[in-house]
């Protein structure tokens, strides 16, 4: 039995060499790349390496499906993926009368938009975010959910499409969680995380 673990181990340890590799490839070939970056390229499909931008003590896992060929993706610091997550920042044209969806090659602007995701943010498995998309600071997204809007730092969110289903901290808990973890000219102010959960502040959600 023993000599079948190891086995086991064996072929495992095989492809985990390989997308160390790989790794290193692809972080060089990224817009840009910070420290403490977990990847695995060989089970999973990236597009438009060019427009990816990952932070630091960042987590993204076999299975992984990034599209980001005419807009650009920013996963920013201290981020970790479930399983499987998909983001595609474009679409197709629907509009063109005549010619088919798969040949309408002459995108609207708005047909290509960045996706965002802030600090400290979880997602969960199974998740799918689409262009256009700011996910606030600290937020968490459940397992199985489609994004199609920006929601607001500090966010539970779930659903297909997502709704907001609570937040993590009042504010108070917060400002008390920020002032541990970002140093002052990084940390929200009471006014704007007010404004977020009014729905006053312009989306995307944005560092004031």
């Amino acid at each position: 039995m023993n000599c079948y673990f190891s086995l086991i181990k064996f072929f495992l340890f095989v492809p985990w060499i390989w997308d160390n590799f790989l790794a290193l490839l692809y972080k060089k070939c990224f817009k840009s790349c910070g420290c403490n970056v977990y990847l695995r390229p060989s089970k999973s499909d990236f597009k438009g390496l060019s427009n990816i931008s990952i932070g630091d003590n960042v987590s993204i896992p076999k299975g992984s499906t990034f599209y980001s060929t005419e807009a650009n993706l920013i996963i920013k610091n201290n981020v970790v993926f479930g399983p499987k997550p998909t983001i595609i920042t474009g679409d197709h044209r629907i509009d063109v009368i005549g010619t088919p969806i798969i040949h309408s090659l002459n995108k609207l602007s708005t047909n290509d938009q960045d996706v965002v995701i802030e600090e400290d943010v979880w997602i969960g498995a199974n998740v799918v975010i689409l262009k256009g998309v700011t996910i606030g600071r600290g937020s968490v997204v459940a397992a199985g959910a489609t994004v199609t809007k920006s929601c607001a730092p500090y966010s539970i969110i779930g659903g297909v499409p997502t709704k907001l289903i609570k937040y993590r901290f009042t504010i108070d808990q917060i400002l008390e969680h920020e002032s541990l973890c970002y140093s002052p000219s990084q940390r929200y102010t009471r006014k704007y995380l007010e404004s977020t959960r009014h729905g006053e502040s312009t989306l995307p959600y944005q560092r004031p």
